[in-house]
């Protein structure tokens, strides 16, 4: 009897010192799958965040009969998957008090540690490891990354509402109770990340990984692999090459849009630049015009990240309370200026727009999960995708009601395709459960948590 050889789940492709790991191939099996099992892929779990809540009658669905014909409309983007949403209304934040005069502080910094920070330290980061980083723990071990953490804006907001550190801000993963987890805002230093040549554990090597000559060699040295991949393979492979050469030159795109920018603020007309004038200054994730096609990459990098089992945790925070402005929608007003609109219909009528932009760069994401193949179904089937808020309602900074999407199967254990409009619960309790869907074992209930949702698990 002819038997296929399975090819173990982290084989690379090398060439001149690059490596770059594969997406789950049918005849490929995950590395902690034991002689005999059937090969299933890993759940992972992601987290995309948006400061200031939501406009409330544009979010939510008008009914649950409704909620897969008739979307509301910031949900428009995502009704090609969203027999594969969730969404659960019901849902309520921690209470702040003793904390009241720092909505903001604590929106981000309680989002997946459902817990406030201690009263007795404010000063200094003091509030619980979050739930992504219990994930991480737990699986990190699997994977080159124990978790990926990013963000489109610097996590350098300086305010001190009620006292407390200007880390609770901008900072949503916790890898203890004193230690905030740092985001990566570039993308280029992401693929690095993901990708790079690694020397010594936690450093990357200076070398790009996915430079184009090197890709091309990295394309080649495939060949000899494709020979003994079944067609179906083969084409998955050649699919999976083409989406990381296709993000190399979107963030190539957007670093020299960016070069020429900045010669042009200098005075220095792109076209006549000279040999001899200094080079460009170092690009940053800017936080103006094309925010999309930033997230976007991102996004790109979060799928890659995932695709290749590089991690399976997963945290992107859109934005932080901090200012940001949407000049892509046309106006510049800054968002949290905007959420306390005290219904004027101006107002509330760019919240509903930016809210529907963060929206569509989630949808954005997990449509691509959806089309992306793996082990019997998609790469969406085996995620479990949260996006959601801090805030209710950033006009009076109500938490009672918090909206979040839940998008992706978690291997089978999401009961998803419905609207949940009477659910009971509080965001430990949404937090826990989505760990326990994910395979991770709980010692103790997450933050403010008492139960598991049982009503959005199958079975």
């Amino acid at each position: 009897m002819t038997r296929t050889p399975l090819i173990d789940r982290r084989t690379c492709l090398r060439g001149l010192g690059a490596s770059l790991g594969l997406p789950l191939l049918e005849s490929m099996g995950w590395a902690e799958s034991g002689k005999g099992k059937a090969v299933k892929p890993p759940v992972r779990i992601g987290f995309m965040y948006m400061p200031h809540g939501v406009i409330m009658d544009q979010f939510w669905p008008t009914s649950a009969e409704t909620f897969l014909s008739s979307p509301s409309p910031a949900l428009e983007s995502l009704r090609p998957v969203l027999k594969q949403c969730l969404l659960m209304k019901g849902i309520s934040g921690i209470p702040i008090s003793p904390f009241n005069g720092a909505p903001h502080a604590l929106e981000l910094s309680t989002w997946l540690t459902a817990q406030l920070p201690d009263a007795d330290t404010r000063n200094r980061i003091n509030i619980a490891i979050s739930a992504d980083q219990i994930a991480a723990n737990y699986v990190g071990a699997l994977t080159s990354l124990p978790s990926l953490e990013l963000a489109t804006m610097p996590q350098t907001h300086k305010e001190n509402q009620e006292g407390l550190n200007e880390g609770y801000y901008s900072h949503c993963s916790f890898r203890s109770p004193t230690q905030a987890v740092p985001a990566e805002t570039n993308p280029r230093s992401v693929l690095n990340r993901l990708f790079g040549k690694t020397d010594k554990p936690g450093q990357v090597a200076n070398a790009n990984p996915l430079d184009r000559q090197m890709l091309d060699l990295v394309i080649g040295g495939a060949k000899d692999l494709r020979k003994r991949l079944p067609q179906d393979d083969q084409h998955k492979l050649d699919e999976y090459l083409d989406s990381v050469r296709a993000v190399e030159r979107r963030i190539a795109a957007i670093e020299y849009r960016q070069k020429e920018a900045a010669l042009e603020k200098a005075g220095v007309a792109a076209s006549k630049r000279n040999a001899s004038d200094s080079p460009p200054i170092e690009i940053k994730i800017p936080e103006g015009e094309k925010r999309s096609e930033y997230m976007q990459v991102m996004c790109d990098l979060n799928v890659l990240a995932f695709q290749t089992d590089t991690t399976r945790v997963s945290t992107y925070i859109g934005s932080t309370p901090n200012g940001v402005s949407y000049p892509e929608l046309g106006f510049t007003d800054a968002h949290h200026s905007q959420t306390h609109h005290n219904n004027e219909a101006e107002k509330v009528r760019k919240v509903a727009a930016i809210t529907k932009f963060n929206i569509d760069q989630f949808a954005y994401m997990v449509k691509k999960m959806a089309s992306l193949r793996e082990g019997s179904g998609t790469l969406l089937d085996n995620c479990i995708m949260m996006w959601g808020s801090g805030l209710e309602d950033g006009n009076k900074h109500a938490r009672e009601n918090l909206p979040f999407i839940i998008a992706g199967g978690g291997g089978g254990s999401i009961n998803t395709g419905r609207f949940l409009d009477k659910t009971k619960g509080n965001q430990g309790d949404l937090l826990t459960t989505i760990l326990a869907c994910a395979g991770v074992p709980l010692d103790r209930p997450i933050g403010i948590a008492t139960k598991q949702i049982s009503e959005m698990m199958r079975g």
